[in-house]
């Protein structure tokens, strides 16, 4: 079966995307219309912009949504999921890609929310840090009897765990997380506190638009990052979605579940590999491939 994963904030780079309007004519009309509802012309940011701009999550977000979705709708025939699912903003690719959102709503979505995060981050300083070569429970152990703010956000593979939360917390865990033996415990170069309680306000923020929504029912399951299950129904998919904001994201959790469902092949569509690296990490047995756009698409 054939699983089609798309990537999250940190994945873009100057110039992606840039092959896909040039030579697709389709992906031009869209990167256009995206222009268009954004108000600014994104596609200068992404094709030829500042690199500091390009860290920005206003921008990195719907940067990265449209090289997913615009790269998917180019493949045509081929693009056939049998399940999807999406790293934190990616959810948001993998739901147009599986028929929940039309493309239009997806990005006004993207672009809300992005928005929403930014201004979390500014009025609720936080950060975010990797930590390696530790068990997930003693990491929540840590987490847990830190003062301050600070959770377990991203389970990306075993042995690799992202926490969030304020940034004296993050770093009293760190030291906590070293002494207890893990490998590393590096503080990330984030915008905020991404998944942890700090982002409450963009949750809320978000929360309304998501449900004046239209979502459409699935043409394939989506393993969503709150359950690390697969989900096919409408208001479950929104309700996970609000959710999103301020609760880890179980990739490990969705990508083992995704196997025992059947899954053979992971295709990650967007900027990078990271996606596949961490699926090869839970599962040496998987087959993993980048989505490759072909011209006269």
């Amino acid at each position: 079966m054939n699983a089609y994963i798309f990537p999250g904030q940190g994945a873009q780079f100057l110039g992606m995307g840039l092959d896909l309007y040039e030579n697709s004519p389709l992906a031009q009309g869209l990167f256009e219309q995206a222009n268009d509802i954004l108000g600014f012309n994104i596609t200068d940011i992404m094709f030829e912009g500042a690199d500091e701009d390009f860290k920005k999550t206003k921008i990195a977000q719907p940067a990265i949504f449209l090289h997913s979705v615009i790269l998917a709708k180019t493949l045509g025939e081929s693009f056939k999921p049998d399940m999807v699912a999406g790293h934190s903003l990616g959810e948001f690719s993998a739901l147009v890609a599986n028929g929940t959102l039309n493309f239009e709503d997806g990005l006004k979505l993207v672009s809300l929310r992005a928005n929403a995060m930014q201004e979390a981050c500014d009025s609720n300083p936080g950060t975010m840090a990797a930590v390696l070569g530790l068990d997930d429970d003693i990491v929540e152990k840590i987490c847990a009897t830190t003062e301050g703010i600070v959770v377990a956000a991203n389970y990306n593979c075993p042995g690799q765990l992202v926490i969030s939360g304020e940034l004296e917390a993050i770093n009293k865990a760190c030291e906590a997380l070293k002494t207890e033996g893990a490998r590393r415990a590096l503080v990330l170069r984030v915008g905020g506190a991404f998944h942890s309680p700090l982002m409450e306000p963009a949750r809320t923020a978000t929360a309304a638009a998501i449900e004046s929504t239209t979502f459409n029912k699935p043409n394939c399951p989506i393993y969503q990052n709150v359950t690390g299950t697969a989900i096919l129904d409408e208001s479950a998919i929104k309700a996970n979605l609000i959710a999103q904001l301020t609760a880890p994201v179980l990739w490990t959790q969705s990508v083992q579940q995704m196997i025992t469902d059947g899954a053979t092949l992971f295709t990650e569509v967007g900027p990078g590999k990271v996606l596949q690296g961490l699926v090869k990490k839970i599962n040496r047995a998987s087959e993993v491939a980048s989505a490759t756009f072909e011209a006269n698409s």
